[in-house]
């Protein structure tokens, strides 16, 4: 792919699996250390794992709040997913200048209320609840920046040398920017959830069973394992059913669902759907080799047997009751992504994802593997930006699925970081401790 879609996000690749398998069948003003790679001094010279951890977690905090108080006021608010590859400001690449990830920005969501910044959280959390409930449906990025309508306007760019605006959906690099994920939805009604449970306002409750409501009428799918399928693809403003289903989605999905279920929401049968979400997951173990397949090709049941990918081996170990069996998934990872500083994407081992290590960090310590996770967390400090964010890689480039991350700041690796550093799973109400750690 061309540099301009490769660039577009670290999860693009979750809403266009379907087109590439088609094909071949992500308060307080943040520090700035003194040079890019360095961590805060405030994390260099902590006395413990813990106190490192703790820096990592505040560092990491503050440059996400920062970026929410830069705008006045209280008014809802999107924050763009990456900088330039400076370390700091806006990228260059008009396709992510202004883009707001939506799935960057609901585990934005989720780190904050995990240090308590509540009113920070509430304004990105009200963006997306605007979205949720007044868009035709909930895209996978848009603008950044205020809120200032009922609907946060979809992303875009002035074209200099054109003198004419440009739709982020009308382009190529853009136009996965107007798809709706399945596992985007999942990630936003999460971090509704996740306000719902640290306020109690129904407004959270109802916006995340809206989202939940949508994945069931129109990413419902019976082939195969059954589960759901990847959602809407939009290239060029002509969406269509993305037919190919992704073990990640399922697993987000699984978390939603049960989260629906276990805090007796209305509007559906809750249980029922997280059963049949973790029912897909489940199918796509593969016993033998101790690992998760990354999904299924465009006929729904057909395993995509390769490439390895990091992140569902990771996250199905932070659902609730997680069989015993899915633990040797680790051990997977790290023979197969295992790289130095960290652990890649994918298993060409071409260097280190930072938001994919911090999953294993938070993985590691959700099992009770704290030596591990903190030897991971000491890396990730090292990739603090001038501009408070953490890189998304230290190396220049490395692959994902059919794109790459780029050695830029990078939103949705900064705020797992800081989930990694408190112990907050995502998957689950704030304080809910493993019954499994050893």
């Amino acid at each position: 792919m061309i540099d301009g879609v490769a660039a577009m996000s670290g999860k693009a690749w979750r809403g266009w699996l379907g087109s590439v398998i088609a094909g071949l069948v992500l308060g307080a003003c943040a520090p700035l250390p003194a040079m890019a790679g360095t961590p805060p001094a405030s994390m260099a010279n902590a006395a413990s794992p813990a106190t490192k951890a703790t820096a990592l977690a505040n560092a990491s905090c503050d440059a996400i709040a920062a970026r929410i108080d830069a705008w006045p006021g209280d008014n809802p608010v999107l924050l763009r997913s990456y900088d330039s590859q400076r370390g700091k400001g806006a990228p260059d690449d008009p396709s992510l200048h202004t883009a707001a990830f939506t799935y960057d920005n609901a585990v934005a969501v989720i780190a904050l209320l995990a240090y308590g910044r509540h009113a920070q959280a509430g304004r990105i959390g009200e963006a997306l609840r605007l979205a949720a409930m007044n868009d035709a449906r909930l895209r996978d990025a848009y603008r950044a920046g205020v809120v200032e309508s009922r609907t946060p306007l979809p992303n875009g760019w002035r074209d200099a040398r054109q003198h004419r605006w440009v739709e982020a959906a009308h382009q190529y690099a853009g136009a996965y920017q107007d798809g709706t994920s399945s596992g985007n939805i999942a990630w936003a009604a999460l971090a509704l959830l996740a306000l719902y449970d640290a306020t109690g306002e129904l407004r959270w409750r109802d916006a995340a069973v809206h989202l939940a409501h949508w994945v069931v009428v129109h990413a419902s799918d019976a082939r195969g394992a059954g589960g759901f399928d990847g959602g809407i693809e939009s290239f060029m403003l002509a969406p269509r059913k993305a037919s190919w289903k992704s073990t990640e989605h399922n697993i987000d999905l699984a978390a939603l669902f049960g989260w629906l279920a276990r805090i007796s929401a209305p509007g559906g049968d809750w249980a029922r759907q997280a059963k049949r979400a973790r029912d897909f997951v489940a199918a796509q173990w593969d016993a033998a080799s101790g690992h998760f397949w990354m999904g299924t090709t465009a006929d729904g049941a057909t395993p995509v047997r390769s490439p390895s990918v990091l992140d569902v081996q990771l996250w199905a170990q932070l659902l609730p009751n997680a069989p015993k069996a899915w633990r040797r998934a680790l051990g997977w990872a790290e023979r197969k992504h295992a790289v130095k500083g960290g652990f890649d994407f994918n298993d060409d081992r071409d260097g280190a994802w930072t938001e994919g290590t911090a999953q294993a960090a938070l993985a590691y310590r959700w099992l009770g593997h704290d030596a591990e996770a903190e030897q991971l967390l000491a890396s990730i400090a090292r990739q603090t930006s001038p501009g408070g964010f953490l890189y998304a890689t230290p190396a220049a480039r490395i692959t994902s699925v059919y794109a790459w991350y780029r050695h830029q700041p990078c939103l949705a690796a900064t705020a797992w970081a800081v989930l990694a550093a408190l112990d907050r799973n995502p998957y689950m109400p704030r304080g809910t401790v493993p019954s499994r750690r050893h």
